[in-house]
């Protein structure tokens, strides 16, 4: 079978990152598990459905590989994204996008459990949340980088980072800085520098803008109401003339005149004529073409303008407001060119969902949010392994678009979620994505139970990897 070839391929080339050959059954073993069509896919049931006759030694046995072994969860993920970049085509257009998603969690001994705001419960509770950078094309996409949030009251309880194996240099750092790390390593890696894309809970961070600006990536970030700009006729005084004594004045000042101060998005968008507003279609959704009514306008981003001596420079402020809604709905800041058509800058604000989607695969059906561990490097290594197991199949997808819709129509009977479940910010009327080939898993776990010999390991290449080269 074609597949279980260019499984066995993909496989050796992930192990190769993987630094002992005693851990290529694990890593088969745990990839197959991952993509069979179970309820749970923790390390127990999986172990139970890859060897019912010896569960036991094959529950010792993924258990030791994803909680105890020392190989690297970010090597891992770089492999990934050496195998899946190449059938990526960013002819029109590529995007980095940055989110976090939640795991609801009981007690408080697993890392990084706390009472946060979780995504897929849409409110505060006890759960623990990863942020992740992906990256993109339109035909789909893939988690490049992954990393625990963990909580203030766990940097600083020696105890419990102990105890669950944080390391020892982890400080306690935000979801925006977290992702800026991610995105400075990927750029460190010979990454391609596509455009941003976050919601507001990074968008409305100022650093986080001005640091991708530094960085040379432009971007479309959410920002609420509440964001103040300076719109056209509107700018700050001038620094207050020099009284010959002292320091020159630098700094800008506010003024008592409206003009001479800044506008909050929401009260901007109130204010444009009515013939600023087009409504537009982004994509085909499932059932009818997705729509809206949208604005922009030119402004210079406004925070703490009095400490500064000019303005910032200037950029793209596209709010949404769908027609019957009593205020708009959504705002974006953005700096791609200022020639871009308000069609391709809707295209691209909207292209941020696509991280739901894969959030909704990797957990419904790749058991991303199954790990019954408590550990950092358990947490980490089950999901660059839920990953490894999504690249591969959103690889043959990409190479192979026309069987897609044949091949992988095979769903799970007994889904991972409810199916009603929807994640955060899901489009509506959503369709799931048929990605996941149980009967190429199936045929793959007959073939490890006839051959049970370790996986050859391929001479390691001595060249320095980066992400878009094996």
């Amino acid at each position: 079978m074609k597949e279980l070839h260019e499984f066995e391929r993909y496989l050796a080339h992930l192990g190769e990152g993987l630094g002992h050959a005693d851990r290529q059954a694990g890593l088969r073993g745990y990839c197959t598990g991952l993509m069979a069509p179970l309820k749970r896919k923790s390390v127990e049931p999986m172990a139970a459905h890859l060897a019912p006759a010896a569960t036991r030694s094959r529950h010792q046995s993924l258990h030791h590989f994803v909680a105890d072994s020392a190989w690297s969860d970010e090597q891992m993920l770089l492999r990934v994204a050496q195998w899946v970049v190449p059938a990526m085509d960013f002819s029109d257009g590529g995007w980095w996008i940055v989110d976090d998603t939640g795991f609801p969690k009981q007690g408080r001994h697993s890392v990084g459990v706390a009472r946060q705001y979780c995504g897929m419960l849409g409110k505060q509770d006890n759960c623990q949340v990863a942020v992740s950078v992906t990256l993109a094309c339109q035909a789909g996409s893939l988690p490049v980088a992954w990393r625990l949030y963990l909580p203030q009251e766990w940097a600083v309880d020696r105890e419990r980072r102990e105890k669950a194996g944080v390391p020892q240099d982890l400080a306690f750092a935000t979801k925006p800085a977290i992702a800026l790390a991610q995105i400075e390593r990927l750029m460190a890696q010979g990454a391609p520098r596509h455009c941003v894309l976050a919601d507001a809970g990074y968008g409305m961070e100022t650093a986080f803008r001005e640091r991708l600006s530094e960085l040379g990536l432009p971007y479309v970030v959410g920002v609420t109401g509440q964001v103040t700009v300076w719109p056209p006729g509107h700018a700050p005084l001038p620094p207050e003339p020099y009284s010959g004594r002292g320091n020159v004045p630098t700094r800008q000042r506010l003024g008592n005149a409206r003009h001479q101060r800044p506008l909050s998005v929401k009260e901007l968008a109130f204010e444009l004529d009515p013939s600023q507003w087009q409504t537009l279609e982004w994509r085909e959704g499932t059932n009818f073409a997705l729509r809206s009514r949208f604005a922009r306008v030119r402004v210079h981003a406004a925070h703490r303008d009095h400490q500064r001596s000019q303005l910032r420079p200037q950029q793209w402020l596209l709010i949404e407001w769908p027609e019957g809604h009593k205020e708009p709905m959504k705002y974006w800041l953005s700096t791609l060119p200022e020639a871009v058509s308000l069609q391709r800058m809707v295209l691209e604000a909207k292209m941020r969902w696509r991280i739901e989607r894969d959030y909704q695969d990797l957990k419904q059906e790749l058991g991303l949010g199954h790990y019954e561990g408590r550990g950092w490097r358990g947490f980490h290594h089950h999901a660059s392994l839920s990953i490894a197991a999504y690249g591969f199949l959103m690889a043959r997808q990409l190479r192979h678009p026309e069987g897609a819709g044949k091949k992988n129509s095979a769903r799970s009977k007994e889904s991972a979620l409810p199916t009603h479940y929807k994640p955060r910010g899901s489009p509506a009327h959503a369709a799931p994505r048929p990605i996941v080939h149980h009967d190429f898993a199936a045929a793959y776990r007959r073939s490890l139970a006839q051959d049970a010999a370790p996986m050859s390991v391929l001479p390691a290449r001595k060249r320095k990897a980066t992400l878009v080269t094996q």
